[in-house]
């Protein structure tokens, strides 16, 4: 295989655009599906088998569907039929069990393979605009709770999990999707809290994948750095953690003031790319960094590494 093929496979396009069936056909590791993807029941299940049939290798076909606010069927339920995480959690772990089984059968019905949830955020701070209620809880013991039961959940049925978002948004104040939030914490406070959580889901063997968020953790870079660009962060994660790690959506404008940023993560270990768009501003980044990546030994390495993470993860959930 071309390294180009390898380097497709790490990355997870959205459908806005009109390169998504050229893209698939060169090896597009897989689709994320916003909600106004999802009309009706009938559209999108023949959505997600059209898209299978034109792949030689088979795609993630993934979703946002925490519940609460972030739920994207919500075009054909009417409105919000889940509750989000963190009501969900106050209701017991029965309720939040039978909520992820429901959620877990729904989306395979569907043709989904990948829930970009549970949100493994510690809500410490009331003035956060963007996880709140998103977070099972503003202490790391029921975070880890919740985030067990909805994995263990997901996992029987079929369903890969991500956790998210390293090394812990809960602390921010402001919304990564239009910033780069800051949190200025020492590490070991950050470690004893935020990356709690994710720490010993990983200890667990509970991680699918750990999505990291688009913040500037000074504990990691004193100079204005997001974690997902950054060597210090991912280099951390991987002394406790050697499996697919994934970015936020890269169009968020935390990274409007980084040039290059997918090729930053790539070089700093990040494995695989969240896009919402698949515009030709989004092709063209991935078409660079290919050629880039013929003379490049960093990049290779890196981009070969990564392809065969996500294929062992797709073997695992018989993907492949």
């Amino acid at each position: 295989m071309k390294i180009i093929q390898k380097l497709y496979q790490m990355f997870i396009l959205g459908t806005s655009g009109n390169n998504l069936e050229s893209v698939i056909k060169k090896g597009l590791g897989g689709i994320i599906f916003f909600t106004d993807d999802i009309i009706s029941t009938d559209d999108f299940k023949n959505k997600i088998k059209y898209f299978s049939k034109q792949s030689d290798t088979s795609l993630f076909f993934s979703i946002d569907q925490e519940g609460g606010r972030v739920e994207r069927t919500q075009n054909i339920w009417n409105g919000k039929k889940y509750l989000s995480a963190k009501y969900a959690f106050q209701k017991g772990e029965l309720f939040l069990k039978e909520q992820t089984q429901a959620i877990s059968e729904e989306l395979k019905s569907y043709g989904i393979n990948l829930n970009f949830a549970p949100c493994c955020d510690v809500d410490t701070n009331p003035d956060n605009p963007i996880i709140g209620e998103r977070a099972f809880a503003n202490n790391a013991e029921d975070v880890i709770k919740g985030a067990e039961t909805v994995i263990k959940t997901y996992r029987k049925n079929g369903i890969i999990s991500c956790i998210k978002h390293f090394p812990g948004h809960g602390d921010t104040n402001c919304d990564s999707h239009l910033v780069l939030p800051e949190i200025d914490m020492p590490l070991y406070e950050m470690e004893n809290l935020h990356i709690k959580p994710f720490k010993t889901l990983i200890k667990k063997d509970l991680a699918d994948i750990v999505m990291v968020a688009h913040i500037h953790c000074k504990c990691f870079d004193e100079k204005v750095m997001p974690t997902s660009l950054s060597k210090n962060t991912i280099n951390y994660l991987k002394t406790f953690y050697n499996g697919v790690i994934c970015s936020d959506d890269m169009v968020m404008k935390a990274l409007d003031n980084f040039e290059n940023p997918c090729e930053m993560a790539i070089r700093a270990g990040v494995n695989m790319f969240i896009y919402r768009n698949c515009n030709d501003e989004t092709i063209n980044t991935i078409e660079t960094i290919a050629k880039k990546s013929e003379f490049d030994t960093v990049l290779q390495k890196n981009i070969e590494e990564s392809y065969e993470k996500i294929i062992e993860l797709k073997r695992k959930y018989k993907i492949l």
